[in-house]
């Protein structure tokens, strides 16, 4: 799907959770999964446009869009073979702030990693998740979200199987010298179909945002 109709869909998402935030037998959000067409996404920080480092024309020869975005974070790249999610959540009702909802998508990624066999870790110095591939740091898993009356937009975007040369049309994230990987590039034939990883990210996603949602809810009826 083009960035542009996903962003729509998330748009409408976005209103019904919002329109449920006094209804507590409403949900309090709903998870979107989606491969893109290749796309470029550049956000509207000072700078940022200058990560791009293709020319209109690459772009076009390598058969890739570009669009801006609201999301937080810098320049990334979207493309088919990798997963991206787009949790719709309220954090007011989780009682959550940004930063912990952050870190808690950081969690979810890294476990759903470990249960494939690959070692996922943070970087203190820059959001996502991170491998060893060879001697290197490399990042598996980008995150940027922005946050509309507390409802969250956009999401993280799981590389299994992209095309990786694309990245090399941007500096990934705006963080230079540092490499991207994949699933595939980690584990060669062992890598899983799209419908295993997509699996493990709801699950995981849907059992650590409940968790976090039920102890709100605990703290209020004890408040």
């Amino acid at each position: 799907m083009s960035y542009a109709d996903a962003y729509d869909i998330q748009n409408a998402r976005h209103a019904e959770v919002l329109a449920g935030r006094e209804d507590e037998g409403s949900p309090f959000g709903m998870v979107l999964l989606v491969e893109h067409d290749p796309v470029i996404t550049v956000t509207k920080r000072p700078g940022v446009a200058e990560h791009v480092i293709a020319t209109a024309e690459m772009l076009a020869q390598h058969g890739v869009s570009r669009e801006e975005t609201d999301r937080g974070g810098d320049v990334t790249y979207h493309g088919p073979g990798q997963l991206v999610v787009y949790p719709i959540v309220d954090l007011n009702r989780m009682n959550c702030r940004i930063i912990e909802y952050l870190r808690a998508l950081e969690e979810i990624i890294i476990g759903a990693l470990g249960e494939l066999g690959v070692a996922g870790e943070r970087d203190e110095g820059a959001t996502g998740v991170w491998t060893r591939d060879g001697d290197e740091l490399a990042k598996v898993a980008a995150i940027g979200v922005r946050v509309r009356r507390w409802v969250t937009l956009h999401g993280l975007a799981l590389n299994v199987d992209p095309d990786l040369s694309h990245f090399g049309l941007i500096v990934p994230c705006g963080l230079h010298g540092r490499p991207v990987t994949s699933l595939r590039r980690l584990m060669g034939d062992n890598c899983p179909d799209m419908a295993r990883v997509k699996e493990l990210m709801v699950r995981r996603m849907t059992e650590r945002l409940t968790t976090m949602a039920d102890e709100a809810a605990a703290r209020r009826a004890g408040a």
